[in-house]
This record gives structure tokens, sequence and C-alpha cells, in this order.
């Protein structure tokens, strides 16, 4: 069967994977792109004999899952960002899963406290900077960004996107929400523009010189500078990454700001059995080196190391908040982006 199949209209339309209850296959709903999971997917067939068969989607599962409630043909659902988990999570969309092979793998802090969900792999969301504008003694940590002298010379994507709710929502458990207000508020004065476009948009921009820093997520650094296109190659080598919170007392010195991609088993799972399965075979360590080669994000398991190119990002230390916490601010974080004016 193909591996990617379409996405019929009307949302109980289901793909031809709704009739593939048979003990050989799993059945996936991923917001992570095809080219990501192809290399996971095919050698997990060929270990286990199980067919993989995904719906990627690009926006909207929620209402997909709630659409087809107990028809739903998921066996597996994966995604990227806390704050995605929490909210397929706060739907109902998981069943829980005790397995010992996954919380040896999986750190406790980046796994639901009751195996709703685990996470598969890590990103940091360190500062990006232009050299020659620039020093790195110039920089400390995320609440520093709102100090005056950063004015016009940030640049960072919409509040509407979950990996900025996540942040916002991990300084709020540092620090309070009253504290964070008040950053946002300094933060958003000192925007270079309108916030716009994706991760890759604003370290391209702080390449052109349109901004001094940027806020983005090592996956899509690392993915600039293994660009085939020249002009993002060019772009990565012209930025530096600085980890933010390394030092000092308090929230200060609690870690750079990380986030995972994850998954769980669909509450209305057929497969549970091949459901777990694949989950812990994501978790193992063969996975988590192809994870670590391919993909570019660094590896759940402490004994897998990163691969080059993300290696050379520098040992840090990252904040060690367990990330199911992030379900308790998360919706103020929305709510203080909106009134800082955050958009």
């Amino acid at each position: 069967m193909p591996r990617t199949l379409p996405i019929l209209a009307g949302a109980l339309a289901l793909t031809a994977i709704g009739t593939a209850a048979a003990a050989e296959n799993v059945n996936i709903y991923s917001y992570r792109q095809a080219v990501l999971m192809k290399p996971l997917l095919d050698r997990f067939e060929q270990k286990t004999g199980v067919k993989a068969q995904v719906v990627y989607l690009k926006r909207g599962m929620i209402a997909r899952l709630e659409a087809e409630g107990a028809a739903s043909p998921a066996d597996v659902i994966l995604t990227t960002d806390a704050a995605r988990l929490i909210q397929l999570d706060r739907l109902g969309a998981f069943q829980p899963l005790n397995s010992a092979t996954l919380k040896a793998a999986v750190p406790a802090n980046l796994r639901h406290p009751k195996g709703h969900w685990f996470g598969l792999t890590v990103r940091g969301r360190p500062i990006f900077y232009n050299p020659a504008r620039v020093e790195p003694s110039d920089l400390s940590t995320y609440e520093a960004l709102a100090d005056g002298k950063w004015k016009g010379r940030i640049c960072i994507r919409s509040s509407s996107n979950v990996y900025n709710q996540s942040l916002i929502a991990s300084m709020i458990a540092a620090n309070g929400a009253g504290k964070v207000q008040a950053w946002a508020d300094g933060f958003v004065k000192n925007f270079a523009r309108k916030p716009a476009g994706g991760d890759r948009d604003q370290i391209r921009a702080v390449a052109a010189g349109e901004c001094d820093i940027a806020i983005a997520n090592t996956y899509y650094f690392a993915g600039l500078a293994k660009s085939k296109k020249e002009r993002d190659r060019k772009a990565a080598a012209a930025v530096r990454l600085f980890w933010p919170n390394q030092k000092g007392p308090g929230s200060a010195g609690r870690g750079a700001h990380v986030n995972i991609s994850g998954a769980g088993v669909a509450k209305h799972a057929k497969n549970r059995a091949n459901a777990v399965r694949l989950i812990e075979f994501l978790a193992s360590k063969e996975a988590q080196e192809i994870y670590a080669r391919i993909v570019n994000e660094y590896p759940v398991r402490k004994d897998v190391q990163p691969g080059r190119i993300v290696a050379d990002f520098g040992e840090f230390k990252a904040d060690s908040l367990a990330l199911s916490e992030l379900a308790k601010h998360q919706k103020e974080a929305v709510r203080i982006a909106d009134r800082a004016g955050w958009r």
C-alpha cells in the first residue's frame, strides 16, 4: 500500500487505512513530515514486518479526531511540541501506555506522568545572533531581551505558533505571570518588524541584517546548514547560536527552553499492540540514532549522541521543567502575548 494516503474531503471520510485493522498493520496520524519519518518507518517495517500506514496532516488533526470519534482508524498520533500533545490529551485523544521500555528510554520530564504521550526527540529554542552586530557578552537570558538596548533589533515568529506559546508558558512557570507580562510588554517593543514567517525566516532575517537577533528552534537551523540551497547554507553560516539562561541564581540559570516531538497511542486504536511496538521502536537506540543523523534533533536517550551538525552547537544546560507542566500555563501564555500586542 502507498506510504502517504490521500486525505478525503469531509471530516468523517476515512482513508484507506480505515479498513486496515489486521494485526500486521499500524495506522498513524502524523504532523511530522513524510521526509522526516520515512527512514524510521521503513526500518520499523523491515524489523517487524508491520506495515506503517500514514496520513500526513499539516493541520486539522483535532477536528478530524473529534469528527471520527470511535470510528477513527488512528493507532498512533505523532506530532511536535508539548503544547500540541497537551491539546490532544485534553481532547482525550490518547490512552495510557504503561511501558517499562519507554520509561527507561525517555526521561520523566519529557513524557506524560501517566503515559499518555512520550517525547521522542528534543529541540532547543536558543537565541541566534549576527556576530557583526552582537557580541556574545551582550546576551544572557530570555528575560534580558526585554531590555531597551534591543529596541528594533529582534525577529521572532507569531505568538500564535505553539513553539512560542510553550516558551512563554515555561517562563510563567519560572517567573510568574505578572513578571512575564512585564517582560512581554518590553519584548514586543524591541521587535524589528511585525512577526511573519517561520523559524527559518527569522534566522534568514538575522543573516540578511533585517534584525540582529532571533529566537528559533535548533532543528530549523540545522536544516538550513544542511540545505541543498546555497542561500540557506550561507544564511546559517552568517549567524551564531547562543544558549540563554545558563548561569546565575534562580530562573537566570534554569537552562535554555527545550521542547519535543512525541507520540501516543490513540484512544480508539484498533491495532494497539503494534502501536506500542512502533512507539517503543522510535525510542530505541537504533531509531534514536536515525533521528540524530537524519532529522537533526537531539535524541531523548542518554546513550545516543547528537548528529555532527547538532553536536557542533555545543553542550548546554536545558531547562528541566516537566513539559507536562506547560499545560497549566498555556492559556495564560496566549493571553499575555495578546495583551502585549504580540500577534
